[in-house]
């Protein structure tokens, strides 16, 4: 009697050492190129095994899926030309502490596209091969994600964010995005950005930091150094605002400063600061949004007592 053929075969293992690569998500072609074929996907369906993402994917284990396996469905939603774009390229490109959902995906004008509720599938004359990255995800360049995130953010807060934090993490450069930004000729939302790539250029590197650069101008005071290397003894570390001609530090405080890996590391640097005889003052976030006006007063006794005087009107 021949069997028929079984789960363990070496098509079987063959999509799921594939599938390991890819969030434990395959495309139908890719299942068919394999040799396997609908009937049996449609088997480890019915037998509860696999799982269906859209219509053109499937999960190749039966429990949640994961945020590689979600992008890589969307991709395979989106058809042989489709990438992450925007947010999602980012996540995929190790961005933290961003959120984005549905998965955002592009393809070519004039592309098929299949629709699903579950994805944020767009055709967007942007669309460029040259801009697609060849390794592991089909996803936009970085510097390209970041930009388009951007000005396809729901508010100006939300871009001036995804631009800070990209930076902040590492990901790119001011510069790369700078002239990545010199592509775009017509948005809504350029000179926003420009504005913001501006002040990342000139040494911003948290959104805590450019409003409280903005506030400082608006308000006629003197424009501190940014992110100024210090060291003490074998220890190095940045301060986020400083006016050495008058001896002030300001501390920008966002959340980040409320993880525990950071608490120490904040601790030595006030106190170093405040050893070698310098006035060390913290604004936290929050205090910059409900209490501004007592927080930049405190700013400006400071840079008094260091010495400084407004210019004569």
């Amino acid at each position: 009697m021949t069997r028929g053929p079984s789960y363990d075969d070496d098509r079987f293992a063959a999509a799921r050492e594939l599938a390991e690569r890819q969030g434990g998500v395959l495309s139908r072609p890719q299942l068919y190129a394999l040799g396997i074929t609908r009937w049996e996907i449609s088997g480890q369906v019915r037998a509860r095994r696999w799982q269906l993402i859209g219509d053109q994917s499937v999960q190749l284990h039966n429990s949640e899926l994961s945020g590689e396996g979600e992008r890589w469905a969307a991709v395979f939603q989106g058809g042989p030309r489709a990438c992450l774009d925007g947010g999602s390229a980012l996540v995929a490109a190790g961005l933290e502490r961003y959120e984005l959902h549905p998965v955002r995906v592009s393809v070519p004008r004039g592309a098929r596209v299949r629709r699903n509720r579950r994805f944020n599938i767009r055709q967007t004359r942007r669309w460029e091969a040259a801009d697609i990255v060849g390794d592991g995800i089909p996803r936009t360049r970085v510097e390209t994600a970041t930009i388009r995130a951007a000005l396809w953010a729901r508010t100006d807060r939300e871009a001036t964010y995804v631009l800070t934090i990209t930076v902040q993490q590492g990901l790119a450069p001011p510069t790369t995005l700078g002239e990545e930004m010199l592509r775009i000729r017509r948005d809504k939302r350029r000179l926003l950005l420009h504005e913001i790539l501006n002040e990342l250029l000139d040494g911003a590197r948290s959104l805590g930091e450019i409003d409280v650069a903005r506030e400082l101008r608006r308000r006629g005071l003197p424009t501190p150094a940014r992110q100024v290397l210090r060291r003490d003894g074998r220890n190095r570390y940045y301060l986020d605002l400083y006016w050495p001609e008058f001896g002030l530090v300001l501390e920008i405080d966002g959340i980040h400063h409320t993880w525990a890996e950071n608490v120490v590391g904040d601790a030595l640097r006030q106190n170093a600061v405040v050893l070698q005889g310098e006035t060390f003052l913290r604004l936290p976030l929050l205090g910059l949004r409900l209490r501004p006006a007592e927080f930049f007063a405190q700013v400006e006794q400071g840079l008094r007592d260091g010495g400084w005087r407004p210019a004569a009107a």
